[in-house]
């Protein structure tokens, strides 16, 4: 499977984007969803998850801010990004939770600044 991740850019503090995750397979083939971040330096990390049955999950540092969503129609995942900081910059992935080794993609670059 693939999974392309595209939306990312550089956007002001308290800015907005919207992060869209292409799959190759049928969506319904993955069980939970998830969005991850990378910071340089750092482990990368899952900040937002979806399930199958629709329940999703963020990390603090997020909720609020982020919503994660999914269209079965377009094979999709998607992140809402609102308000965001510099703190949120970073390379942003998606990926089955847990995720899936060969399915990381190059990912999405987020640059939060002035």
């Amino acid at each position: 499977a693939q999974l392309v991740e595209s939306g990312g850019g550089l956007v002001r503090p308290g800015g907005s984007l919207k992060l869209s995750c292409e799959v190759s397979l049928t969506l319904k083939s993955f069980s939970n969803m998830g969005w991850y971040r990378r910071v340089p330096g750092k482990e990368r990390e899952l900040i937002a998850r979806i399930g199958r049955g629709g329940v999703t999950n963020y990390i603090d540092s997020v909720k609020g801010r982020f919503t994660i969503s999914r269209d079965y129609a377009k094979n999709a995942v998607y992140l809402e990004m609102n308000n965001l900081e510099p703190e949120d910059t970073a390379v942003y992935y998606c990926n089955q939770d847990p995720p899936i080794r060969p399915y990381w993609g190059q990912g999405t670059q987020v640059t939060v600044s002035l």
